[in-house]
């Protein structure tokens, strides 16, 4: 026993004098960095890790980029100069590590370099002090650097005067980006597209660190920057152009028809056109939506296509509220929603039509950069997760359950002045369509395909459409029903194309036969506006996508469209433009689909070869394809709304919203407003409207637990509460 001590105290030793030399120095950084970045990761940052290589990357990603930093020092020749490099460069570090700890509890975000720059923004939003969020064990990510100090002067640690030439050096440093490059790899294997489809900063956090984080947002931001700096007015001509020659004109029968209405946009998360009078075993997957899809109130599209790209529900959610088209890489909401300049629906509706705007949401706030990117929109309100009980299975990973969404909704949206725009973003119909066992319906089976993924896509959409008919219920018991315009539309697929030959076998199609052609038609995603109390609706074969959801919208309202840089036509309209552009810049219309350059003939499906006359029309097709999106690119890249003031808007300022408190600032409102209070709750002689919600969501009867699913911290609540 004697002796094993004796060597494990002799080899304590022997590591302890590498210390002496400027590598083992080096290495007693790191490993110190190293470990107090695990103290802010598992003690601060609520990041979930759902695999065990989500946990072992979580772990060591923050070696690489600290052995590439810290080996800078190496590089410096003198004595004295190589450990104060080193220290700098460590305190330095520790900095940028504890500002995002203060940072992330306010937030629960992590510090872009655009906050960063903005100091006086983020001092004002840390509640006037950093103090407050300060906890206990703060003390280990500065005692570290104390103790090394202490140690170097008093000689404990001896100074090296050895110089390391540069190869050495350059050996270090390349082990650090020879780790980076395998953290890399590993986590483009588990997250493919990480840095492409950023929706949320943890996730870079989460596989990459802090540091990695950090030089990719400066980078991003910097070349953002680049592009908007050079960016000139002038360059709105060609949009401008474009926009007027494209414009189509309100259908005058519908122009109007739902003037003063309310507004309440239901966001069909991966919800697709197939589902759409689809049975399996003879009875509907979505009944009540298959009823409102064909009812005489409702204008439904069955040629309606999803145009998002890589930004999914945030790129259609930009399209319905803005009429511009996505990024070609990445997101919109994320990449640029703090930074630029909208003319959105929220903001047009209330300056044009005094209209009130909220989303109902339970999920984090942060999830796609929502949080910044609707205070640009104008929206004044959004209630995410920190509203609801989110608390043990009343949510699944994406957020709050949707019967729960609209059931717990109705204590908020009671209190908004009318007539209000307001959004719904369910989330159970999401990828991995997970349902807990007791909110599957017991007279409804899915198929069986073959994949677990398909089968359960049915179950989960068949929830929602449960969740629909819930909330339509409480519309006609509360009067709001014929009160407003309800707009149904799905925002991307669900089952993506690696499992469509699965799918096939439900729609009635040979697997051994499907084709791109197949794949591009299921891109086709429900539309609906649905007016209750109405006979005027019927099923139009119009083609459209996303981009013409806001023009069709408006002009129902009786809004003109013709000052905005709106890129989609008004779907009812005449002039109507039915060529249907994707992201990827393939495209349909009534006749043909266009998938890498091949004609496919949409009735027969199969590919053509073009005449001469065909091709040319083809070409003519591609090219404004082409265009309208590179247009769009360069109004979101280069932020040039800037430099466009239509008659009548006025800029939207994001320093006048927070998210926090809304039911207090609806309440607030009423009480102001006393007699003259439109709100539905003050309509109902200041009676609560709940009990006319019905749900059957068993989770009602659950009590609040201290284990939740996802994060419910609202970024924007500086009080000590929890916003429910």
């Amino acid at each position: 026993m004697r002796e094993e001590r004796a060597i494990i105290l002799e080899l304590l030793k022997r590591t302890w004098r590498r210390t002496n030399t400027r590598i083992g120095f080096t290495t007693l950084l790191v490993i110190l960095f190293w470990l107090k970045t695990l103290i802010a990761y598992f003690a601060d940052f609520r990041i979930t890790l759902n695999d065990p290589l989500q946990v072992f990357l979580y772990l060591t990603n923050p070696i690489a980029t600290t052995v590439i930093l810290f080996s800078l020092a190496l590089y410096v020749r003198p004595t004295r100069l190589f450990y104060t490099s080193a220290l700098v460069l460590d305190i330095l570090n520790t900095v940028l590590l504890y500002l995002n700890v203060i940072y992330y509890r306010e937030f629960t975000d992590f510090m872009t370099v655009s906050t960063m720059l903005g100091y006086n923004k983020v001092n004002q939003g840390l509640s006037g002090s950093s103090m407050a969020l300060t906890s206990i064990h703060d003390i280990f990510f500065w005692l570290d650097l104390v103790v090394v100090v202490i140690l170097l002067l008093t000689r404990r640690i001896k100074m090296d005067a050895n110089k390391l030439n540069w190869r050495a050096s350059f050996a270090v440093t390349s082990i650090g980006f020879l780790l980076l490059g395998l953290d890399f790899s590993i986590s483009e294997m588990n997250r493919p597209q990480l840095l492409t489809k950023t929706f949320d900063r943890s996730y870079i956090v989460k596989y990459l660190g802090i540091d990695t984080f950090t030089a990719y947002d400066g980078i991003s931001t910097q070349h953002n920057n680049d592009i908007r700096k050079s960016a000139k007015k002038s360059e709105l001509t060609s949009i401008l152009k474009f926009v007027k020659g494209h414009y189509a004109k309100p259908n005058k029968k519908m122009y109007g028809v739902a003037k003063g209405k309310n507004i309440i946009v239901i966001h069909l998360e991966s919800f697709q056109q197939f589902l759409i009078g689809q049975k399996i075993d003879g009875k509907e997957v979505t009944p009540f939506l298959d009823k409102l899809y064909k009812s005489k109130s409702t204008i439904s599209f069955n040629n309606f296509y999803n145009q998002v790209g890589q930004g999914k529900t945030s790129d259609a959610e930009n399209m319905l509220e803005t009429s511009n088209y996505g990024l070609p890489q990445g997101s919109l909401f994320a990449q640029l929603g703090s930074e630029n300049t909208f003319q959105a629906a929220p903001q047009i509706l209330k300056q044009r039509a005094g209209y009130t705007s909220a989303v109902f949401h339970g999920n984090v706030a942060s999830f796609w950069n929502r949080n910044n990117t609707y205070k640009n929109m104008g929206y004044q309100y959004f209630f995410d997760a920190s509203y609801y009980d989110t608390s043990g299975d009343k949510a699944l990973g994406f957020g709050l359950k949707d019967k729960l969404l609209f059931n717990d909704s109705i204590k908020y949206l009671q209190h908004l002045q009318q007539p209000f725009y307001v959004k719904y973003l369910t989330v159970t119909n999401h990828f991995p369509f997970s349902l807990d066992k007791e909110d599957e319906d017991p007279n409804f089976k899915a198929p069986d395909t073959g994949s677990k993924t398909v089968d359960d896509y049915f179950l989960t959409a068949h929830y929602l459409d449960q969740s629909i008919k819930e909330f339509y219920g409480y519309l006609e018991k509360s009067g709001l029903a014929k009160k407003s315009i309800i707009v149904l539309y799905g925002d991307h697929y669900g089952i993506s194309d690696s499992e469509n030959k699965y799918l096939a076998k439900v729609l009635g199609k040979n697997a051994d036969d499907w084709t791109d052609f197949d794949n591009a038609q299921l891109q086709r995603v429900p539309l609906m506006f649905n007016m209750p109390g109405t006979k005027n609706g019927y099923i139009d074969h119009t083609y459209g996508g996303e981009i013409d959801v806001l023009p069709t919208l408006l002009h129902l309202m009786g809004i003109s469209t013709k000052r905005y840089i709106q890129f989609g036509t008004d779907l009812i309209s005449k002039q109507h433009d039915d060529v249907v552009a994707f992201r990827d810049q393939d495209w349909v219309t009534d006749k043909y689909t266009c998938i890498a350059d091949q004609l496919y003939d949409n009735r027969t499906g199969k590919v053509i070869q073009p005449d001469k006359k065909t091709k040319a029309w083809q070409k003519r097709m591609q090219a404004k394809v082409q265009k309208e999106l590179t247009l769009s690119d360069s109004l979101n890249q280069k932020n040039l709304l800037r430099f466009y003031h239509p008659k009548g808007f006025k800029a939207v300022n994001p320093e006048d919203y927070n998210y926090s408190d809304g039911l207090q600032k609806a309440e607030k409102i009423e009480k102001k407003l006393g007699t003259k209070s439109t709100s539905l709750f003050d309509e109902n002689g200041k009676k609560s409207t709940q009990s006319d919600f019905s749900t059957d969501a068993p989770e009602l009867k659950h009590k609040t637990t201290d284990s939740n699913r996802i994060k419910i911290t609202n970024p924007d609540d500086n009080s000590a509460s929890d916003g429910k």
